[in-house]
């Protein structure tokens, strides 16, 4: 079974105008932006088997036309009043979202992700319409030492380099959350501020311009890797979300080019 993901990136401005407009640059985003509008991303994951003769099981551009053509009036009517934009269920819409695009693609569509800023995005799955994904994404900055001390100040040098240094040294880390969010049967589901504000008291209050191996005492005898970091925000955050929510995933990012994640035991 192969699985296809396809994002397909638009700007509305509330007017039906917008899907009028030429399509000179679908790459950057079709609608493109007109003033001070808003800019999505819908990522769109099919299951399927291809087709040995054609190597396809979709047509990509297929998916385009069916988010075009069935998500992008939607959006475009609710953000066209405020108020009803500020009210809509984004459970309810989510499904929305997913039954829309699904009947059209063949009933391949595994996953509709909509992504609304830069760290936030919501997602549903064919295997559970009665949660929403929430990922959100947080930064802390933090001190720590690579250094076990049963092991020879040779062999700490040796394993992790100029990490071992005795005074430390720091990090800007990036943490995304991944919750699974009840919809309630009104289409509603865990507010990104509701989920914000637990994640600031349980984890990154806790972590944020802390020495690890000093200040916090999760890691009292638990070298603080990046490994280790994100098992302890798991640990932090499991069971303390609101509203009936559940952890999903946690990913810390040590460095733009490093990242760790965990999802549980």
């Amino acid at each position: 079974m192969l699985e296809l993901s396809r994002t397909v990136r638009f700007c509305l401005s509330g007017e039906i105008g917008d899907l009028a407009s030429p399509r000179d640059n679908t790459f950057s985003a079709w609608p493109a932006m007109r003033g001070l509008g808003r800019y999505y991303e819908l990522g769109v994951t099919c299951k399927g088997e291809a087709d040995p003769r054609t190597g396809y099981f979709i047509n990509i551009k297929t998916i385009d036309q069916v988010v075009r053509d069935h998500v992008l009036p939607m959006l475009t009517e609710r953000i066209s009043d405020e108020s009803v934009a500020a009210a809509t269920p984004m459970g309810g819409l989510m499904r929305r979202v997913f039954g829309a695009i699904n009947p059209p693609l063949n009933e391949t569509v595994a996953q509709a992700r909509l992504v609304l800023t830069p760290t936030l995005s919501l997602a549903i799955e064919r295997n559970d319409m009665d949660h929403v994904i929430i990922r959100q994404q947080y930064e802390f900055s933090a001190a720590h030492r690579l250094h076990v001390p049963t092991m020879s100040d040779d062999e700490n040098r040796a394993t992790f380099g100029k990490c071992n240094n005795p005074a430390g040294h720091g990090h800007n880390y990036r943490v995304e959350v991944a919750a699974r969010c009840p919809i309630d049967a009104q289409g509603t589901t865990l507010r990104p501020a509701e989920l914000d504000a637990v994640v600031d008291r349980e984890a990154i209050e806790k972590l944020d311009h802390k020495h690890l191996n000093v200040d916090v005492p999760e890691f009292a005898g638990l070298n603080p890797s990046v490994e280790h970091i994100v098992k302890v925000v798991w640990q932090m955050l499991d069971g303390e979300l609101p509203g009936g929510a559940t952890l999903d995933e946690v990913k810390v990012w040590e460095t733009g080019k490093t990242v760790c994640a965990y999802r549980g035991d």
